[in-house]
């Protein structure tokens, strides 16, 4: 049997809530004995809609000098859920807050605010978050003055924010992802009111630039452009991020610059489709592959980005990573099924025959060049045949690695409403096949390695072992060899001795004799 889709609809009554007051800063209502603010709430209506008004660029003022003091002596705490944008937006949550004055802390007890990031794109990261909040509520009894905050993608989808109001009334903010900027104004909200404050854009509103982020270690994300206007059938992103909104060229390049400034050894362009960047961008003529050009001349070592969309993947692109220097050249590249029919049912507007022409053309042009890609088996209608050309797809690429998902339905997505007719026992021996063949080709790309000398860049020490330390090469293949914590965040070279399937390992060399 299918898994049965989440009905939402009785968080939609509110029979028994009290409107208390309602005037241009929104409504106060009660329930169950919780004043809630609505500031702004999601409406999936509007979400859906691409209006053609401009976006302006906000260059804001950090933090206002009257909300620097709100956090001192107190602390903080951020969880964060999902993908490479939350990471990132985590950073500027983290940022912002200890421009209040509130300093990080890992100890749940010790926090005076612990705020959820939470990701929409599955359910199993939804059914995560709720879990925590279950957590969270013994500790929010134990101490009333702690403020609890939901943020990021699934505060962008009606039923979750109806859900929160219903039955987590000890949640105290919630915000999406447009709106992060107003962090400051919610936190002081919520203190001084002591009410549940919602505030979640519909619309994307303005890109905010100069909000202050955190980063920590030799790694830092940037991002280049927001939102995504493909609509694959199962995705919510298009929902929760809005429409694609293209930073300017001269702000993306002076944050990488600024980053090299302060010894970041790598940094990754983020964009929910990052070959869309600049088509948004009136007046310029200004692609992706353009924007990857212009940061090739900027002295950082190396520089990743994700995600692709194939269909926005240009010959321009491919000719500026051909050129190689610090622009490595791991590609992640989603295919998300291996057959044209399942892939026009998800409406990724390619088919596979031109998904293989893009990597014929990716390695004619880049010898080198790894392929990573994410695999979606058993959507609506998946017939054992189209499957079969998702694993001879994978056969004929040699991915060095998949994320590979089971399909599961999401609320207010078009594959929502179609017919999930494959069995999960048969999604699931599917996955089984796909993942081994996966690694049956991830390790022959590990095999490859052995006898070379690669450069690593050591991310920290093994999990299971102090005295090995961990690193990625620039195919971003993970290294284990023996070494000292001073080499941690510096580039060393390693001769590979042995292979795995995910990982090799290697020992330590003065000299590189051939680096890839």
């Amino acid at each position: 049997m299918s898994k049965e889709i989440k009905d939402y609809s009785k968080y939609f009554d509110f029979s028994d809530a009290k409107v208390i007051s309602e005037d241009e800063t929104g409504k106060k209502i009660r329930i169950r004995g919780r004043e809630i603010h609505i500031i702004s709430e999601p409406n999936q209506r509007e979400e859906k809609k691409r209006g053609k008004q401009d976006v302006q660029v906000v260059y804001e003022e950090s933090i206002p000098e009257d909300m620097r003091m709100i956090g001192l002596g107190k602390h903080y705490l951020v969880y964060t859920f999902g993908c490479q944008m939350n990471e990132h937006d985590s950073e500027t949550i983290k940022g912002m807050l200890e421009q209040m004055g509130y300093q990080a802390t890992e100890s749940r007890e010790e926090a005076d605010i612990i705020l959820l990031n939470t990701c929409a794109i599955r359910e199993n990261a939804e059914d995560r978050v709720f879990g925590e909040l279950g957590h969270l509520k013994t500790l929010k009894l134990e101490n009333p003055g702690l403020l609890l905050g939901v943020c990021g993608c699934m505060s962008q989808e009606e039923g979750v924010v109806n859900r929160i109001m219903q039955k987590h009334g000890f949640v105290d903010m919630i915000f999406g992802t447009h709106n992060i900027h107003r962090l400051p104004y919610l936190i002081q909200e919520s203190l001084f009111s002591k009410e549940m404050v919602v505030e979640v854009w519909s619309k994307e509103g303005d890109i905010v630039e100069n909000l202050p982020k955190k980063r920590q270690g030799m790694r830092g994300w940037v991002n280049i452009m927001y939102g995504c206007d493909k609509f694959c059938t199962y995705c919510i992103v298009p929902f929760t991020r809005g429409k694609e909104r293209s930073r300017l060229p001269q702000d993306v390049i002076a944050e990488v610059r600024e980053l090299a400034r302060q010894g970041f050894k790598e940094i990754t362009l983020l964009g929910q489709n990052v070959n869309a960047y600049g088509k948004d961008l009136t007046g310029m003529n200004y692609t992706f592959g353009d924007l990857m050009d212009d940061i090739s001349k900027i002295d950082i070592p190396r520089v990743r980005f994700t995600t692709s969309h194939p269909r926005d993947f240009d010959d321009r692109l491919i000719e500026v990573l051909a050129k190689g220097g610090n622009l490595v050249e791991h590609i992640h590249l989603p295919v998300q099924s291996g057959s044209s029919a399942v892939l026009k049912k998800m409406s990724r507007k390619y088919t596979r025959e031109l998904y293989l022409d893009l990597v014929g053309r990716i390695k004619t042009a880049i010898p080198h060049a790894v392929l990573t890609t994410d695999i979606i088996v058993g959507f609506p209608g998946e017939t054992d045949e189209q499957f079969e050309e998702t694993l001879s797809l994978v056969r004929e690429v040699g991915f060095d690695s998949a994320f590979t998902f089971i399909y599961s339905p999401r609320e207010g997505t078009p594959a929502a409403v179609m017919e999930d007719n494959v069995p999960m026992e048969v999604k699931k021996e599917r996955l089984q096949r796909l993942n081994k063949t996966i690694k049956d080709y991830s390790l022959i790309g590990s095999e490859k390695f052995l006898g070379q000398v690669v450069e690593v860049l050591v991310e920290g020490e093994s999990k299971n072992n102090a005295t090995v330390l961990a690193g990625r090469t620039r195919s971003n293949k993970l290294v284990h060899f023996e070494g000292s914590a001073d080499m941690i965040g510096q580039f060393v070279h390693v001769q590979i001795t042995d292979y795995k399937t995910f990982y090799i390992k290697g020992e330590l060399v003065p000299e590189p004799v051939i680096a890839y």
